[in-house]
């Protein structure tokens, strides 16, 4: 057989379109506007939480800062307020004030009274306060009870009968708490 006698195989038509598929359905301009308004919707409310989540970064952030600089200096307030109690341990060492007594004495007493009251001063410029135990009523906040003694007469149980020192707050937070002697029950 000659190649003219065999008919050449079929070359293959190239694929078209099927055409008798339904073609997407077009949307009606109420339609359209629809869809776009809750597009709309959607990006408004993700633009809303966005903005709300900054302004809760920039709060945050705020409040670190401010808490940052209130209590940075808590350990150097701690160590003052010892230099505060130890002052006031001296003065109270000093004779108590008498008529004839030396004159220097008196000198010394007024000029250590004075050093305390700028120190005290300045401590609480810097939001340092000390909080005076020795007759309140005892707060587990405030005070630490070292030990207990018989109420006295007329003071009540539950009482700061003695301050071995004071307590003293940071801006409000307690820095160090008040060492103390609580009345009990009476003896």
């Amino acid at each position: 057989m000659s190649d003219s006698q065999n008919p050449a195989p079929a070359e293959t038509a190239p694929e078209t379109p099927d055409t008798t598929a339904t073609p997407a359905p077009v949307p009606t301009p109420e339609e359209r506007i629809a869809a776009l308004e809750a597009e709309l919707a959607e990006m408004k409310d993700r633009w809303l939480r966005a903005e709300a989540e900054v302004q809760n970064v920039r709060h945050r952030g705020k409040d670190e800062a401010e808490k940052a600089r209130n209590y940075a200096v808590q350990k150097f307030a701690t160590d003052m307020t010892e230099v505060a109690e130890n002052l006031r341990r001296g003065i109270d060492l000093l004779p108590k004030a008498e008529e004839g007594e030396p004159e220097i004495i008196g000198k010394m007493r007024g000029g250590f009274e004075g050093v305390e009251r700028f120190l005290l001063q300045r401590l609480e410029v810097h939001g340092v306060h000390r909080k005076p135990a020795e007759g309140q009523v005892f707060d587990p906040e405030l005070h630490q009870a070292m030990s207990e003694a018989p109420a006295p007469e007329g003071v009540e149980p539950g009482t700061v009968l003695q301050a071995w020192t004071s307590a003293w707050t940071l801006n409000g937070r307690l820095l160090k708490p008040a060492m103390v002697v609580v009345a009990g029950k009476p003896g």
